[in-house]
Formats: C-alpha cells, sequence, structure tokens
C-alpha cells in the first residue's frame, strides 16, 4: 500500500487525480476538512500547481460531484422502467454510503453538475420508453425529487449537517421521556413499533436502508398505477 501511495504522489498532477485526491479526502475527514491547501498537500504539491487544473473550491466541488455520480450503475439495457428506475435509485443509495458527504455537497449547488444533468435525463429516457408522456414523466420528477440521487431529508435529522447523511447505521434512539410520551401519545407508539429489515437491498439490519426502499417503493408503485391509467396533468382539475 506504502508503494502505491507514492506512485501516485509521483503520478503527473492532472485534473482526473485532483478530483479523486479530494473525494478520498473528504471520504476519511469530512467536506469541512478539504481545503486546497490540505489537498495540495495530500498530492504532494505546492497549492498554486491545484489552480492549473481547478481554477476555484467551486469547481473543485462540482468535479467531485461528478467523480461520485460516475459511480452509479449504468441504465439496464432492455429492462422494465419500475425495475430500471428502482435498481439505478438504490445504486445512488449505495454510493452514498461510500461518499456520506455528498447529499450536502449536491445540495449547496446552485446549478446541477454535467454528471448529474445525465444521470436526470437518462432517467427520463427511461421513463419515456417505458410510455410515458412528457408530461406525467416532468411530474414524476417532482415527485422523487432528491430521493431520484439516493437520499431524501427526514424530519429533524441531525446526521446530515454532520455528513452523515442518514445512509449509515444510526445509533437507535432513546426512549421517550415518560411525560413526552404521555403528552404524545401517538409518537411514543409509533416510537416503540420501530423494527429492523434484516432483508434489506443494500445492507442488513439498516432502519434507514428500509425507511427509504419503503417510501421509493410507495412511490414507484403509485407512478406505475397512473402510467397505466394514462395519467396527464389535466386530470388534476
Amino acid at each position: 500500500m506504502a508503494e502505491q501511495a507514492e506512485t501516485l504522489r509521483r503520478a503527473p498532477l492532472s485534473r482526473d487525480r485532483i478530483l479523486h485526491a479530494a473525494v478520498a479526502l473528504a471520504d476519511e475527514a469530512g467536506i469541512d476538512s478539504l481545503s486546497m491547501r490540505n489537498l495540495a498537500q495530500d498530492l504532494g504539491v505546492v497549492p498554486m500547481a491545484l489552480y492549473k487544473h481547478i481554477a476555484n473550491k467551486d469547481e473543485l466541488l462540482d468535479g467531485m460531484i461528478d467523480v461520485v455520480v460516475g459511480e452509479i450503475d449504468p441504465p439496464v439495457p432492455d429492462a422494465d422502467w419500475k425495475h430500471a428506475v428502482r435498481r439505478r435509485i438504490l445504486s445512488a443509495r449505495q454510493l452514498l454510503q461510500r461518499h456520506p458527504w455528498a447529499p450536502l455537497a449536491i445540495e449547496s449547488r446552485n446549478m446541477a453538475t454535467p454528471a448529474v444533468l445525465a444521470y436526470l435525463d437518462s432517467m427520463i429516457g427511461t421513463l419515456r420508453a417505458g410510455g410515458f408522456s412528457a408530461d406525467l414523466a416532468h411530474h414524476v420528477m417532482h415527485a422523487m425529487g432528491s430521493r431520484i440521487l439516493g437520499f431524501s431529508q427526514e424530519l429533524f435529522d441531525a446526521s446530515r449537517r454532520a455528513g452523515r447523511s442518514g445512509t449509515t447505521k444510526p445509533t437507535p434512539p432513546a426512549a421517550l421521556p415518560p411525560e413526552i410520551a404521555t403528552r404524545f401519545p401517538h409518537l411514543a407508539e409509533i416510537a416503540e413499533a420501530a423494527s429492523h429489515d434484516d432483508a434489506s437491498v443494500v445492507g442488513p439490519g439498516c432502519d434507514d436502508q428500509f425507511e427509504f426502499e419503503f417510501a421509493l417503493d410507495l412511490l414507484l408503485d403509485g407512478i406505475e398505477r397512473l402510467q397505466q391509467q394514462g395519467w396527464t396533468s389535466a386530470h388534476r382539475r
């Protein structure tokens, strides 16, 4: 491993090498630790050397996002739309387990990066090839939101602010204090009913994963029903 690291340090500096090094640094220490100075030190170069390939921190983040989004599984040829969409969304969620800083980085961008645009375009292409009208595909993308990239915003989820993004196995929540449980009995009831799902597609024993797949399947089942009914946005009126 030491020899491989030394080989990488001696490799010619390039945009691709910088971006992959930045992703590795963010994976290891979190996105907040990432700076051009720290990255240059990790690569064994002076900071000014980076600016020949990357203009600034914003361009660096855009490139890092494109690197990780490029890890999403490609479309499966001739697969039915529902299977293809589900498979790729869960592939996107898997990459967030490898790169827990990515959701907040994606949300911080004012515009989608080229790789994100390409991924979204291919997902719409899958829907259109599956018989969806442009109108229904439009509303499906709104309904999916960030879930199509493998993450969603849970209520009062402090782990996302810490860069964990809700994709790693969480610490079991503490029981509600008796006075809170008495005041809010329905919340207490579902807190007691929380369970694990050992047959999760991505990994065993992960509540967050189960909840993500549960909501995803609800959406896909409802979308499938609308598509079969020939739904259009005119129906809402």
